[in-house]
């Protein structure tokens, strides 16, 4: 789950980590009188969207007086920001930031994230902060500064010592480093994050760092445990059906093809991706219906699936081993009859009341194309579109 930038900020003030000062506003008025309440004569209005590259995309603009932060506010609210990351039909905007201008002396980089396959965590620093990280990342990769933390242990003082000492930074500032991320690690620990990034953490005029930018993701596994992170999440920055899909506790993922899939397992559910593929298919997305699935689920499968309106054909590939393939086939007729589906539909069922649910699905007298394995099912599918 990701948060916003203001969002993040107020985690980071609560554990003592310096930010810049900033005003959340959903209104062109409001945003004019944070600026008054800020005091200052430079105010940075940003769009508040779940997506990098907003400064590129034009989600960030400098503002040197009140009027020019409504104006600002006004031409951002309401609207889609469109980023590398956002894809082309954008984010909405429902939200903007105003901060106080900041005297920035430098602009440095740094973040921390799950290492999975080495079971740690990383700490990624840089001295070439800003806009361009990824093009410093890609060219002059000897800047990236990369730090393991042996969990057991956690972070120590002399790591973030020699982080700051590679970050150029002077004496003074590498005292102000070690703690500032030591702070941001039990952060990073305490909220269960996967992912926290600072672009750019600034030393100002004064030789003082700040985050001047906040990004967190939260484990969704953890939310349990997280009831006021939780409380954060914004619905509007997600996709619409795989919000949906979560409603059902279904395991959904949009994509650019025309071959729905419906799959219990993950592992399945990408091999089936991958056959379609092979035999010159493109999938419409992945969709994991789970262990547990029942016939309402199976319906609401369908109706997920069949809101994508790119869909021109229906893959059904079920390994019955805690699921009932007849379970499955009752999900499926259901579906095919609430819904009227009118695209093709190719089924491959296995494993447990195997017979039973291809019985059902043959005297239902719905126009569902049986297939004998995946392979046969994969093929099918492709043919029919």
């Amino acid at each position: 789950m990701n948060l916003h930038e203001y969002q993040a900020k107020q985690l980071f003030a609560r554990y003592g980590i310096p930010v810049s000062q900033g005003e959340v506003a959903t209104m062109p008025a409001q945003a004019e009188a944070a600026a008054g309440r800020l005091g200052g004569q430079l105010w940075v209005v940003k769009a508040q969207v779940h997506a990098g590259g907003r400064g590129k995309g034009g989600g960030v603009k400098l503002a040197r007086s009140p009027e020019e932060v409504h104006a600002a506010a006004d031409a951002m609210l309401g609207e889609r920001l469109v980023t590398k990351q956002t894809g082309s039909e954008g984010l909405p905007i429902n939200q903007v930031f105003v901060e106080r201008g900041s005297d920035i002396e430098r602009e440095l980089y740094l973040s921390m994230l799950v290492d999975r396959a080495r079971e740690r965590i990383a700490i990624i620093a840089s001295a070439a902060g800003g806009m361009d990280i990824e093009e410093v990342a890609a060219n002059t990769p000897e800047q990236i500064i990369t730090t393991f933390v042996q969990p057991a242990a956690g972070l120590q003082a002399y790591q973030a010592r020699s982080i700051g000492y590679a970050l150029g930074l002077s004496n003074e500032q590498v005292k102000q480093f070690v703690n500032f991320a030591g702070k941001l690690y039990r952060l990073f620990t305490e909220c269960d994050a996967g992912l926290l990034e600072i672009n750019p953490l600034i030393v100002d005029k004064a030789g003082d760092l700040l985050a001047l930018d906040a990004k967190i993701n939260i484990d969704d596994n953890a939310l349990f445990r997280h009831a006021e992170l939780q409380a954060m999440r914004d619905p509007s920055q997600e996709d619409e059906m795989e919000r949906s899909a979560a409603e059902h506790d279904l395991n959904y993922v949009s994509l650019d093809g025309n071959i729905a899939c419906m799959v219990n397992g993950a592992g399945l559910a990408m091999a089936t991706m991958d056959l379609i593929k092979l035999h010159g298919g493109e999938p419409a997305n992945f969709l994991d219906v789970g262990g547990g699935a029942t016939p309402d689920r199976v319906a609401a499968a369908f109706k997920l699936i069949l809101s994508n309106t790119s869909v021109e054909a229906i893959l059904v590939n079920i390994f019955g081993g805690i699921v009932r393939c007849d379970l499955i086939a009752e999900g499926i007729i259901q579906a095919v009859r609430e819904i009227h589906v009118k695209v093709p539909v190719i089924v491959r069922l296995e494993g447990t009341n195997v017979d039973k649910g291809k019985a059902l699905l043959a005297e239902s007298g719905l126009a569902i194309t049986p297939a004998d394995d995946l392979t046969d099912a994969a093929l099918k599918a492709v043919a029919s579109v």
